[in-house]
């Protein structure tokens, strides 16, 4: 936790952990993109013969819990312990736990699939490459990798949360040729683009990859 960018991010989410979960809570169901996308992520665990997931970055765990509904042996990691503690609450019978994407406290190739949904937004880009080796260091060959991110060419600072309380954290919009050079670099394989609506301030983009060793 030496990196301001960590505690900050972890801080703010701390402090407005209530009103990003109620801020959230329905977004898949309105989102055909994100349920399709997160559908054939589940079906690509199957395809290499199922095994657990890991939502990294869940925040309140809607997206464990859509995962473990598809039918996944799914566990969520989250900075904040704030989050952990909604998610926790909201769904009782699954796994939760603090930790980081720049250390992940998981053995080398243990799980079958990841999930960082809009979670490495926050991210600079000087940590990206370590984040990307993490990645790749826990997962099993094969193993599908999903990264969703916010598309653009600019980092945006907010400062107040959901609740109206001040909080302090960067998110940074990238193109997706960004993501996925860090991604190519850790040795990562692209099988996937899909940018969600293009048309609008804010795109959203979700990238599918795998590796072979």
């Amino acid at each position: 936790m030496a990196e301001a960018w960590l505690s900050e991010t972890r801080s703010s989410y701390d402090t407005d952990a209530s009103g990003y979960a109620d801020e959230v809570r329905g977004l898949l169901e309105a989102s055909p993109y994100l349920r399709a996308s997160l559908a054939l992520f589940a079906e690509l665990v199957r395809g290499v013969g199922g095994g657990q997931v890991v939502d990294i970055g869940c925040g309140p765990g809607y997206v464990t819990n859509h995962l473990h509904d598809a039918g996944l042996d799914v566990f969520g990691i989250d900075l904040a312990p704030e989050m952990i503690a909604v998610a926790r609450h909201d769904y009782p019978h699954l796994r939760f736990e603090v930790g980081t994407m720049t250390d992940l406290d998981l053995a080398g190739d243990s799980v079958a699939g990841i999930v960082a949904f809009w979670s490495v937004i926050h991210v600079p880009d000087h940590a990206m490459p370590g984040v990307c080796e993490q990645l790749r260091r826990v997962l099993r060959p094969q193993g599908p990798l999903l990264v969703g991110f916010h598309v653009g060419d600019e980092t945006r600072h907010t400062s107040q949360g959901y609740t109206g309380l001040p909080i302090n954290v960067d998110s940074h919009h990238r193109p997706p040729s960004k993501v996925e050079g860090w991604l190519r670099d850790a040795g990562f394989t692209i099988d996937a683009e899909l940018i969600i609506g293009p048309d609008e301030d804010v795109p959203g983009a979700v990238i599918i990859a795998h590796h072979d060793a």
